[in-house]
């Protein structure tokens, strides 16, 4: 890093007509504008661009350019990996756009790039409206998007990039276009999925579906001494899940909430949540023919918002833990995948590591592996992450360790179907590689060739310009 990157000169230049605040580790705002989500994170940028508007963004990306900074791009910081805040660099903060413009009446949504998932949600439940976000409502709609997006709702509407139906853009080098089918198609299509790396999203634009207000929500708990036979009872749930409930396998310990009896508070175990979305309750069934499987060490049953729904895991992954992550997709949660996720559970150190398991199917299968450029096969049944979160950090280490042996031990069961990218902390070039699939990846190196062929967005899962 230069002298002139903070010069006063400098910045000055990029401050004048600059709508949103220009920040350096001089300013009383910069800690704030800094702090990331994952505590493990470090990293100082020299410089943090809050931008009001696009053409903020767009004065930011130039300034950058000019004086040779590296260039992360924050949206709500849900980073396992930093991204958003290269050492000495800038970050082009879009926290400052965070408008949601709902029509009920044609159920669209449009969001400005800094938009979190719970208010997101907040504005569309107004009108009984939703569409498919994250399990954990302060995270990002942006970077969850980019990804594509999976959530309470995926096996009834599908990711969140299948319901993208326009974008507004900031190119590497400052122009501002609309992405949509119509216009720039092949840089929509690379949207659907393809990660930040073609360029700086100030707008999205969603289709919406009728969801709620009101949700019907189960939960099983089994203790860990019963984990393989639990999973396997949740796995022939899952399996046959209708498309109107949403569901999540997890191996955790059961938190000190108000919902779990004191007595198991902090059991290791294995649950399956499973909430049901209509007012049939789709889910009764299904936790019926579980419990009568294998008894639960405890159960919870409540009706309650959609809103709350998706912020009931927010506990598990509050602002500044220490976090790491892996992730990959089964074509299936076969006895033998089971067998390792039973078994390597109890090594864990930290009692807020956790293995969320994902079921897919239903519309999130509907969609042509073509149709978007999300990383996954189509076919996959689950995605499973295996995250080490701790507010300690002299227990991260044992718990990447953990995180790291235990994706290598569930490989084998794993085949070729590549790793979600969303849940990426290390973006190694052949994971990424994997993830997309030589074709898409192809298609994906072309269409950056266009739009970024400097690889100016590259602290993501890069796909490098062809």
């Amino acid at each position: 890093m230069t002298d002139t990157t903070t010069s006063t000169g400098t910045l000055d230049t990029l401050r004048a007509g600059f709508t949103g605040s220009v920040l350096t580790s001089a300013d009383d705002d910069y800690a704030t504008a800094r702090a990331p989500w994952n505590g493990a994170i470090a990293a100082r940028p020299a410089v943090i661009a809050r931008c009001a508007t696009p053409d903020d963004v767009g004065a930011a990306l130039a300034h950058a350019r000019r004086e040779g900074l590296e260039i992360g791009v924050r949206g709500g910081a849900h980073s396992y990996g930093g991204a958003p805040l290269p050492e000495g660099g800038l970050t082009v903060d879009l926290s400052l756009l965070r408008h949601v413009v709902v029509d009920p009446a044609a159920r669209r949504a449009r969001c400005g790039g800094g938009v979190t998932q719970g208010e997101l949600d907040a504005a569309t439940q107004q009108h009984g409206l939703a569409v498919t976000g994250g399990t954990i409502s302060h995270t990002g709609v942006g970077g969850l998007t980019l990804g594509g997006g999976m959530g309470w709702l995926t096996r009834r509407c599908g990711l969140a990039v299948d319901n993208l139906r326009s974008a507004q853009v900031v190119l590497a080098d400052g122009r501002c276009v609309r992405a949509a089918p119509d216009s720039h198609p092949d840089l929509f299509w690379a949207l659907t999925g393809g990660g930040g790396n073609f360029g700086v999203v100030t707008e999205f634009e969603f289709a919406l579906h009728p969801v709620g207000p009101i949700v019907h929500f189960g939960l099983l708990f089994w203790e860990i001494d019963r984990g393989a036979a639990a999973l396997r009872v949740a796995r022939d749930v899952a399996d046959a899940l209708p498309r109107d409930c949403g569901a999540l396998i997890a191996g955790f310990n059961a938190p000190p909430a108000p919902f779990v009896p004191e007595a198991r508070h902090h059991t290791l175990g294995i649950a399956l949540l499973i909430a049901g979305l209509s007012d049939a309750q789709p889910q009764a069934a299904p936790l019926a023919e579980a419990r009568a499987a294998l008894h639960p060490l405890f159960e919870v049953g409540t009706d309650m918002p959609y809103t709350a729904l998706q912020q009931i895991l927010d506990d598990a992954a509050p602002w500044g833990i220490h976090a790491y992550g892996k992730a990959l997709y089964l074509d299936e949660l076969s006895d033998a995948a089971i067998d390792v996720i039973a078994g390597r559970l109890p090594a864990k150190v930290s009692p807020m590591s956790l293995m969320p398991i994902f079921p897919l199917g239903g519309a999130f299968a509907d969609v042509a592996e073509d149709d978007t450029a999300f990383g996954g096969r189509r076919s996959a049944r689950y995605a499973v992450n295996i995250d080490a979160a701790t507010p300690d950090p002299r227990l991260l280490p044992a718990d990447r360790e953990w995180v790291r042996s235990t994706w290598d031990a569930l490989r084998p069961h794993a085949g070729d179907s590549g790793s979600y990218v969303n849940f990426m902390t290390e973006f190694e070039p052949d994971r990424v590689a994997a993830a997309y699939g030589p074709v898409k990846f192809a298609r994906l190196a072309a269409i950056k060739a266009s739009y970024d062929p400097d690889n100016v967005f590259h602290r993501n899962a890069n796909i490098p310009p062809a």
